[in-house]
């Protein structure tokens, strides 16, 4: 029989982690949402991660602000479908990896495992990549030293033993807000205009009879909705422990923060990308597809030689970000498939030596000028493991065998439905038109 779980507190989170946010009894109801406020951060750096940055610069500066109704449509489907993750935690009790694991055979649970493993990795090569670029271009270093200098990321995540969560979450507010107010400053030194911006927020059926744009569009889905971070958050929104709360309360406040978290990261993508519109598209290069580039070119065509420094100093925000939470969302996906904890320091140390190996043999293989190609292309591989996600998300949520009265309405779920159709069919075209290339 359908219970709610007595407590939301998180059994399964890794122990460097695991110190749950009390709310005080008595507490005022904005008081309550303030301590509520955190694990939608935590989710949404990973929707300002450095591969977010390469699809947004390239769609800039090739297709103007056409591409901003895609970035706007992405960040409301990321709000509806990382409030399904909340949800299935909060009500479950589970994260989405253990859902999993209870419900489907060995074999399936194995094969979404390696799945989300892939996509975790994937996002790291991005934030290695991001990460190595940002300190080249601020330091001048060579791009395969920078590379290699990630690995010392590894000290970050030692350096939070023995914190709590709250600090961890602070950290990343601290980051977060240094690459909005960069794109802040960035969209003043160069103002778009208005009426094109807001031109660029309707989609526009010519335009997507470009095969590039709709490359670029699901590479840009792939940045945006990512499936870890519905592994993530179905486990991180279980740290707020609030006994003293009504669970329609707990829900309310949880959806609140996700809402505005994504949403703060959605305007930041748009900020990406209409920086890159306004000053290379707006300009004539309409080839600038990497992100150093993107950097060289900042000075000279605004006049302004802080907006380098700002560009720069953001991606390394950027990238650094999301070390964080890519720990956390590794370990939450080998504990709730496999039933296997390891030390936090171990997860990361894992997880970055397979993403360093591949970045380090693009930038050997296709040097500097190759960075945002690859970037690119490990959103793309995250656009196609991501219904491997939803299928799951969905159908767990939906089932009132599983949530009872906190169920999906039949609206909400034909909605998600159809936009796991939507990116299942854009895959299948992304497949199709890559073997038509190789062909």
């Amino acid at each position: 029989m359908f219970t709610l779980p007595k407590t939301a507190t998180a059994p399964f989170c890794p122990p460097e982690v695991q110190g749950s946010v009390r709310v005080p009894e008595g507490a005022p109801t904005l008081g309550r949402l303030l301590r509520f406020l955190g694990p939608g951060l935590l989710v949404s750096v990973g929707y300002m991660d450095p591969g977010n940055w390469a699809t947004d610069i390239e769609a800039g500066s090739r297709f103007g602000y056409g591409l901003l109704c895609v970035v706007l449509g992405c960040g409301l489907a990321a709000m509806l479908l990382q409030s399904l993750s909340v949800r299935l935690g909060l009500v479950t009790g589970r994260d989405l990896a253990q859902m999993a694991r209870a419900h489907y055979p060995r074999g399936v649970t194995r094969g979404l495992w390696l799945l989300a493993e892939l996509a975790i990795i994937a996002t790291d090569i991005a934030e290695v990549l991001g990460s190595a670029l940002a300190i080249t271009l601020l330091f001048g270093l060579p791009l395969w030293l920078g590379v290699l200098l990630t690995a010392l990321d590894t000290v970050l995540v030692l350096g939070l033993k023995g914190h709590g969560f709250r600090e961890l979450e602070a950290i990343v507010l601290g980051l977060i807000a240094t690459i909005a107010g960069c794109f802040v400053a960035q969209i003043a030194l160069a103002p778009p205009a208005p009426a094109a911006v807001l031109a660029g927020l309707l989609p526009s059926a010519g335009l997507f009879s470009d095969p590039h744009a709709v490359y670029l569009a699901v590479g840009i889905l792939g940045a945006t909705v990512m499936p870890h971070n519905l592994y993530l958050h179905s486990a991180i929104v279980q740290t707020r422990g609030a006994a003293s709360i009504g669970f329609g309360d707990r829900l309310r406040y949880a959806r609140i923060d996700t809402i505005a978290a994504l949403a703060l990261a959605t305007l930041v993508n748009m900020a990406i990308l209409i920086v890159a519109a306004t000053v290379f598209h707006g300009s004539g290069h309409e080839a600038v597809a990497e992100i150093g580039d993107a950097f060289h070119l900042l000075e000279p065509l605004t006049g302004a030689a802080v907006a380098p420094i700002l560009f720069g100093v953001a991606l390394l925000a950027s990238g650094q970000s999301a070390t964080f939470t890519g720990t956390i969302a590794g370990q939450v996906v080998l504990e709730g498939f496999l039933d296997l904890r390891i030390p936090c320091w171990q997860r990361r140390l894992i997880t970055r030596g397979l993403a360093l190996g591949p970045a380090l043999a693009g930038v050997l293989a296709f040097g500097d000028g190759g960075v945002g190609k690859l970037l690119v292309l490990t959103q793309v591989v995250l656009s196609l493991q991501l219904p491997f996600a939803l299928a799951p998300l969905i159908g767990f949520t939906a089932n009132p065998a599983i949530m009872g009265r906190f169920r999906l309405a039949r609206p909400v779920a034909g909605i998600a439905w159809a936009l796991f159709a939507g990116i299942v069919l854009a895959d299948l075209w992304l497949l199709a038109a890559l073997l038509g290339i190789a062909g």
